[in-house]
């Protein structure tokens, strides 16, 4: 059943992008999580105390399957000069979204023709639109699985950059070849040496002022970019902090 999972993953980001005439990604990364690791219960303390359980989303969930998909480096390119973010990386943005859907659809029929069930987790807006904080953090949850490291402007860094989409799923089909999860080499230069920091001078919004991260002004500054490219779609994107970094195409 793994790799018929990661099969399904592969095949249906190479058939989005055949049949929508798009290059935007590279190969996705995936990793395997026991829906018992009880890493998991960092994830109130760090994220939320609101923040689900695989229990919560699917009741009698064996396993997470998490997943990155890294961006192109023309779409990253696009984003580095200006103000708002790149209709590119705007399309980037929609379109992945729109594919973790069709990955997450496909992974269900998969589950389901073998007899199990899957718990679907929106690619995004799936927050409190107050707290403006995850129920459900694709990217901790991608963290506990391996995939990378966090660095100081909040995104996390994996083998293939910053710069991509999280998503993940929760099935009732316990994966026996998941790998136990452990400490995963840090990957932020500023974390290991306080050598760079580009990504919080790179914030137009200065929303990383005396390193701490306002959340605020960083949405307001995304729902501007959304106002600005509505006519592509729903975009309350910026990703400035993300692109022109050490760590924005593979880990520095």
């Amino acid at each position: 059943m793994y790799n018929k999972i990661i099969g399904t993953i592969k095949t249906t980001v190479i058939g989005y992008e055949t049949n929508s005439q798009l290059k935007l990604w590279k190969e996705p990364i995936v990793e395997i999580i026991s829906a018992k690791d009880e890493k998991l219960k960092i994830l109130k303390e760090v994220v939320s105390v609101e923040h689900f359980m695989p229990y919560d989303i699917l009741s009698d969930a064996k396993s997470i399957i998490s997943f990155f998909i890294p961006f192109q480096e023309n779409i990253i390119r696009s984003n580095i000069k200006g103000i708002m973010a790149s209709e590119k990386w705007a399309i980037a943005y929609i379109k992945t979204n729109d594919l973790i859907k069709t990955i997450n659809d496909d992974i269900e029929k998969l589950m389901e023709q073998n007899g199990y069930k899957t718990g679907k987790i929106p690619a995004t807006h799936n927050f409190d639109v107050e707290k403006l904080i995850s129920n459900w953090s694709h990217r901790h949850i991608a963290y506990i699985g391996g995939i990378g490291t966090f660095g100081i402007n909040n995104m996390l860094i994996t083998k293939d950059g910053c710069c991509g989409r999280f998503g993940s799923i929760i099935i009732n089909y316990e994966l026996n070849e998941y790998k136990q999860t452990n400490e995963v080499k840090e990957k932020c230069l500023n974390k290991l040496n306080g050598s760079c920091g580009i990504c919080q001078k790179k914030c137009i919004v200065n929303a990383y002022e005396n390193n701490k991260y306002d959340r605020y002004k960083c949405y307001k500054q995304c729902l501007k970019n959304a106002e600005y490219h509505k006519n592509i779609g729903y975009a309350d994107i910026c990703g400035k902090c993300l692109v022109g970094l050490p760590c924005s195409i593979k880990e520095p």
